[in-house]
């Protein structure tokens, strides 16, 4: 499900102070945590973000003055330390601190007095032969007992990959490459589990990393512009993948054929630059199993039209809903009304390519996303084709000039 961790509800779990800190009011936070950090650069921060390209030879890469890192397949992470005091931040911007005692440990070990470093929260498999997200999300879990006793079995290593601060200043107006250069001088002496992710400016490196590394459980490759400043939150980087993916919300599902106890499909939606949630495909293969448990896993989420984005959309048997979606001589006849759900769960999928605003076919389920925000999911994170004379296409064969 680089993200985040799964949201424990409140009504589970102790608020400690750090999670009252973030509901308080930005300004007064702000100032609060200026006072009680003493550095230029204060949770909380959202992480500058990647847009997926094609592949190295795609126009925002190729000739262009970039870095090529190993994309890693954990959670995004911002680490705060000042003398004694540490925040593992998230995407989120929620604290991740009590979760990773193990870690708060290493940073006073290994990071420099003070300190703000960008980097990724990792978990092995033990045999130690690759990266298991699987594991690292279990991490996540509102009982302190617990949660040592997983620091224990599952220790948690962070990979660090960018410097926002060091002690008075703030880096995140200096190009990436004087960044990254500050970065290997503060954790030249570092020893595991806080280790500096490889960094290269060789194309032909970074293809090899991009083969080779998948199979430890890597995600890709990441390319930062050279002389790319900091920009929390902005997609101001490229991710390069193994597949095409999206980060979808979960905004209702169909009952299955079978009965109302069984899933049918999911509906997706993307949010579009108005901030309104576009109806953007379904998700439909899922065993007999699953599809009874998301019923009740789904439950909570139920919700009236009244509070949903697609409030217009009726119930109505034999019609096609959402409307957005209209039209389809392959669904004709066929009940495709759906149970809506609070914008919530985020879910991420593969799919092929996109037909107009819409998946051109039915997306393929990769795995949840508990640690992204819903708002998250917009058509910025897909990637942008390059525009083409559809007429050179049809010109191109030779034939029906």
């Amino acid at each position: 499900m680089p993200g985040e961790p799964p949201r424990v509800q409140p009504s589970k779990r102790r608020q400690d102070k750090a999670d009252a800190d973030y509901l308080a009011p930005k300004a007064d936070r702000d100032e609060e945590h200026r006072e009680r950090w003493g550095m230029p650069v204060v949770p909380p921060v959202a992480p500058m973000l990647a847009k997926p390209v094609a592949g190295f030879d795609a126009k925002a890469v190729a000739g262009a003055d970039v870095r090529f890192e190993p994309k890693w397949d954990g959670f995004r992470s911002i680490i705060f330390r000042s003398g004694d005091q540490v925040e593992i931040g998230s995407r989120n911007e929620k604290p991740l601190t009590r979760y990773f005692p193990e870690l708060v440990e290493a940073v006073l070990a290994n990071f420099p007095d003070r300190a703000v470093i960008d980097g990724e929260i990792v978990v092995e498999r033990p045999e130690g032969d690759r990266l298991d997200f699987e594991l690292l999300q279990h991490r996540i879990h509102p009982a302190a007992s617990r949660i040592r006793k997983l620091a224990a079995e599952t220790p948690a290593r962070f990979v660090a990959f960018d410097l926002l601060a060091l002690g008075d200043e703030d880096l995140t107006g200096q190009p990436f490459r004087e960044r990254r250069a500050r970065l290997e001088v503060a954790l030249a002496a570092a020893r595991a589990p806080i280790h500096l992710t490889p960094m290269t400016s060789d194309r032909g490196v970074a293809r090899e990393w991009f083969h080779q590394f998948e199979g430890a459980g890597l995600d890709g490759i990441i390319a930062k512009p050279a002389d790319g400043v900091y920009e929390p939150n902005k997609r101001s980087m490229f991710k390069i993948k193994h597949e095409r993916t999206a980060d979808c919300v979960v905004a209702g599902y169909r009952e299955h054929k079978s009965g109302p106890d069984a899933v049918g499909s999911l509906l997706l939606g993307l949010y579009d630059d108005e901030g309104n949630l576009a109806s953007v495909g379904v998700i439909g293969a899922f065993p007999m199993a699953t599809r009874r448990a998301l019923v009740e896993e789904l439950a909570p989420l139920v919700t009236g039209w009244d509070d949903h984005p697609w409030a217009w959309a009726q119930q109505l048997e034999g019609q096609r809903t959402p409307q957005a979606a209209a039209g389809s001589r392959w669904t004709a006849g066929k009940d495709l009304s759906f149970i809506p759900l609070r914008p919530e769960r985020v879910v991420e999928v593969r799919y092929d390519h996109m037909e107009g605003v819409r998946f051109r076919h039915t997306a393929q389920f990769v795995r949840w996303r508990p640690d992204k925000d819903p708002r998250e999911c917009t058509y910025a994170q897909l990637e942008e084709p390059v525009s083409y004379d559809l007429r050179a296409v049809l010109d191109g064969g030779g034939a029906g000039r």
